[in-house]
């Protein structure tokens, strides 16, 4: 049985620029299957948390130009359950928007924030954590977020420094530490103390709201109308209005790394964020020689440690390449070093300068 406090908000509003160019402006990787099990990530999200939350209880927070692609992929939500941005401006505004909207409709709502590019391979221990921490903030005043036990020295993700325990697996958060050079992951994975930062948050909407209030006003002061508008028909118009005003700010920059009443709950479900090529790479079966291919033929030659993914039905045929991303889609064949991907933002942005948004 199911809480009826219990909501769940799935923000997919994202470009995903460094999955390009399969992502694209227009049909980005939270709308896309890249393991052919005929979902996109952003129905696995669904599909994963309907589990344990009723359907009317969840959201997805996304840009406008997607609204489409939400109702097609998930038609068992109504439109008010699709919240649109009517401008980019990061995880802040966007989990305060929502946290104001679901108040409205029940002041005593326990949320779940997920990003809609998530894998996990260990659901059923997920749930459990969801469930238990669900748990935890309907019963406190904190903000808690699930903590990833590492396996390598990664540079790519956040890490979360664990303090005093409270109670069975919450702890209270010490430190947040942003994407660390080599050399430092390190020494987090021998120390045990630090957990990859999952991006996946729990609290009681009037934690969430307080918190905001108290520690971005510039930006409470854009969402909080004079009178209580969320949940009324002049709520769209208040919000295409205000929302574009927004401070661009991170929920982590912005409320997680200054509150004082952060925990952490602490698991090890198979978790992923799926960001980039490499974590695809990293998550994919490969052949004898290391390599990846996605949807296609290849045939290797004198090569190893490569991701090749190519539309359906196309053959590559590869020699000598050693540690290379090699992804075509409609209109353009990016061909790069596999551990240079930061640098695919760089190529999206030159892209769209020299050639305009044809390719973008």
């Amino acid at each position: 049985m199911t809480n009826k406090d219990n909501y769940c908000v799935i923000m997919g509003g994202g470009i995903g620029s460094r999955f390009w160019p399969f992502s694209r402006k227009t049909l980005p990787k939270q709308f896309l299957d890249f393991f052919g099990t005929g979902r996109s990530l952003l129905q696995q999200t669904f599909d994963r948390f309907n589990k344990v939350i009723p359907t009317e209880n969840i959201f997805i927070v996304t840009n406008a130009i997607y609204a489409d692609l939400v109702k097609e992929q998930l038609p068992q939500l109504s439109s008010e359950q699709i919240l649109l941005e009517p401008a980019r401006r990061n995880t802040a505004p966007c989990i305060a928007w929502a946290s104001y909207h679901i108040r409205a409709l029940n002041p005593n709502a326990n949320i779940v924030v997920a990003p809609s590019d998530h894998l996990i391979l260990k659901e059923g221990e997920f749930l459990e954590a969801i469930e238990k921490g669900l748990q935890f903030v309907a019963q406190s005043d904190k903000l808690l977020t699930l903590g990833i036990k590492p396996n390598r020295p990664e540079t790519g993700y956040g890490y979360i420094q664990i303090a005093e325990k409270e109670t069975e697996n919450f702890y209270k958060v010490k430190t947040f530490t942003e994407k660390p050079e080599l050399e430092l992951a390190k020494v987090f994975l021998e120390s045990g103390e630090f957990y990859w930062n999952s991006g996946l948050f729990l609290w009681n909407v009037n934690s969430i709201i307080k918190a905001g209030e108290a520690l971005l006003p510039e930006l409470a002061a854009k969402l909080t109308p004079g009178k209580e508008i969320y949940g009324t028909p002049q709520e769209k118009a208040f919000i295409e209005e205000n929302f574009p005003a927004c401070p661009n700010v991170s929920i982590d920059f912005g409320i997680m790394e200054k509150a004082d009443n952060v925990y952490v709950s602490l698991g090890d479900f198979g978790w992923s964020d799926l960001g980039t090529w490499g974590s695809l790479y990293e998550l994919s079966p490969k052949d004898e020689d290391n390599n990846v291919m996605l949807k296609c033929e290849a045939l290797t030659y004198n090569s190893q440690n490569n991701i090749i993914v190519l539309p359906e039905g196309k053959l590559a045929v590869v020699d000598g390449l050693d540690g290379y991303l090699i992804a075509e889609s409609d209109n353009v064949l990016l061909i790069c070093k596999k551990d240079e991907e930061h640098a695919i933002r760089k190529y999206v942005n030159d892209a769209q300068i020299k050639l305009g948004d044809d390719y973008i």
